[in-house]
């Protein structure tokens, strides 16, 4: 189903509320604007298989252009808001965007045309940005009718990796129509957690990231409510569960985190209604786990997967008391733990997490040889994320590791790579590996360790050079938080960057800094 079902079912029911301006989106108003947004980008000649492109914090208007590309074919890439403006040009070329939705707020859109000009159809919401066309203004022009053909689109999530560049993650299109009854945007959701049409759903990430946006939409393709919050506030997310009622909600450790450590008194708060509260993203701590369920009850939920979807593990509350820190058994896929020869090891030894899902495919966009060193190199139908962990004997899996040594912080994927590129171009700069550091909120923080060039001195004067150059080049939450100096970075003959030794500086017992 999708809103044009529900906008004749339920047409005033509100699909999505802002649960801190209280403004929302009635099923028919979403449904008229997506479809006016359709037919916009249809009569600019894009069609089935076509991409577009959304740069915008949290707002109501996230979900018109989704359904708008979702309802019209079309490949839709949710930008992160904090890129500069060079990083998101790159996404806007690599996956060949011929529009770009902005916000007012996005001060880097005025700078898209220079770094991304083949992007020729620009809106923004709330307020022009030069060279751009105002949202509300180009959607009166068209009717709120849905196109003759309304083929099934889908989102393409960019995911950076370790050769520092972000890829787009694409899969084939569906060979269904919006207004197929067989259409079902919500499977999963409804299949592990009960999803239906008296769902409120409890949305406090940024939609640019794969999960909030994929169970948002399920929760509206079912019928149910979306209560988006603009951004996450710890007391403003008890808050909205207590006055909209919400049933259902998605979460990274780090809000656990944070809602824990909150002074106030926790009987103010109703969170009867809570059926289902889903973490994922990050590992979550035990004890912050434990704590969470003591407070919450038996409503927290866990899985695993990335943004490729690949495969994904479950977890119940029950099954998590049992077996503390697992992420669950399989849901979709067969579990592979392998040694890095690709062969299979028993219960209990960590190696790299496969999971075989026939018939299931994803490539990154224009890096065919990035899409081949995920699979399993005798089972094309294995593929592997990078992650290291076991299984139990009775077939739980648990993670140990990433082997790509990517930073998690606050549940954002961050990916050293891209630092270390830009940071190794500064004049003082030899060499530089980027790692992630305990931090107790966070989980992770970023640190760079530097070797600078021969005859320079280490200083509190160079550590804010080189902080200042690396914000000029990518996203400030990229950045590292703290610079450490080393004389001599361990790197192999070959050029190999031993970076498990500086890890366990950090995470083993040896936790001094490197002067």
């Amino acid at each position: 189903m999708y809103p044009g079902h529900w906008a004749r079912v339920t047409p005033d029911k509100p699909a999505i509320i802002n649960s801190v301006t209280r403004e929302q989106l009635t099923f028919k108003e979403l449904d008229d604007q997506s479809n006016q947004l359709a037919q916009l980008l249809y009569a600019q000649g894009l069609r089935r298989g076509d991409h577009i492109a959304l740069f915008m914090e949290n707002q109501l208007a996230y979900f018109v252009v989704a359904w708008a590309a979702t309802r019209s074919g079309l490949y839709l890439t949710p930008v992160n808001r904090y890129l500069n403006a060079e990083e998101t040009g790159y996404i806007l070329n690599d996956c060949g965007a011929r529009a770009i939705i902005v916000s007012a707020s996005i001060s880097e859109a005025e700078d898209i045309e220079t770094h991304a000009p083949d992007c020729q159809i620009r809106l923004s919401l709330n307020g022009g940005h030069p060279g751009f066309e105002d949202f509300d203004n180009a959607l009166k022009s068209y009717p709120a009718e849905p196109l003759a053909e309304q083929p099934v689109g889908a989102m393409m999530p960019y995911s950076s990796g370790t050769t520092g560049r972000p890829k787009g993650i694409i899969r084939p299109l569906s060979e269904q129509h919006i207004d197929d009854a067989e259409f079902n945007n919500g499977a999963l959701q409804t299949a592990l957690w009960d999803f239906n049409d008296s769902t409120v759903y409890l949305s406090p990430a940024p939609l640019y990231h794969t999960a909030p946006y994929s169970f948002c939409m399920a929760a509206i393709s079912l019928g149910g409510t979306v209560v988006m919050m603009p951004k996450f506030d710890a007391l403003g997310a008890l808050q909205a569960i207590d006055e909209f009622a919400v049933t259902h909600s998605q979460w990274v450790p780090t809000m656990f985190s944070r809602m824990l450590k909150l002074d106030v008194d926790r009987s103010d708060f109703n969170l009867g209604s809570l059926k289902v509260a889903i973490h994922a993203a990050a590992p979550c701590p035990k004890q912050v786990k434990q704590q969470m369920l003591d407070w919450w009850g038996d409503v927290i939920y866990e899985y695993y997967a990335g943004s490729e979807l690949n495969g994904l593990t479950h977890v119940t509350p029950t099954e998590w008391r049992d077996k503390p820190g697992t992420v669950g058994k399989p849901f979709m896929g067969i579990l592979h733990i392998c040694d890095e020869e690709g062969n299979e090891l028993p219960a209990g030894e960590a190696g790299l997490v496969y999971f075989e899902q026939p018939g299931a495919s994803f490539e990154y966009h224009n890096d065919s040889d990035k899409t081949l060193g995920t699979r399993h190199p005798e089972h094309p139908t294995w593929s592997a994320l990078g992650d290291v962990g076991y299984v139990d004997e009775d077939g739980y899996l648990f993670l140990t590791d990433r082997a790509t040594f990517m930073i998690i912080s606050g549940g954002v994927n961050i990916y050293p790579q891209e630092i270390e590129d830009a940071m190794v171009m500064h004049p003082k700069v030899k060499d530089v590996a980027v790692i992630g550091v305990p931090n107790e909120e966070m989980g992770e923080e970023v640190k760079a360790i530097v070797e600078l060039e021969p005859g320079l001195e280490e200083s509190d004067a160079v550590a804010e050079e080189l902080m200042t150059y690396v914000r000029e080049h990518v996203a400030h939450y990229k950045c590292p938080r703290s610079i450490d100096f080393m004389e001599e970075l361990p790197r192999s003959e070959a050029g190999k960057l031993y970076k498990r030794q500086l890890k366990d500086l950090y995470w083993g017992d040896n936790k001094s800094r490197i002067l």
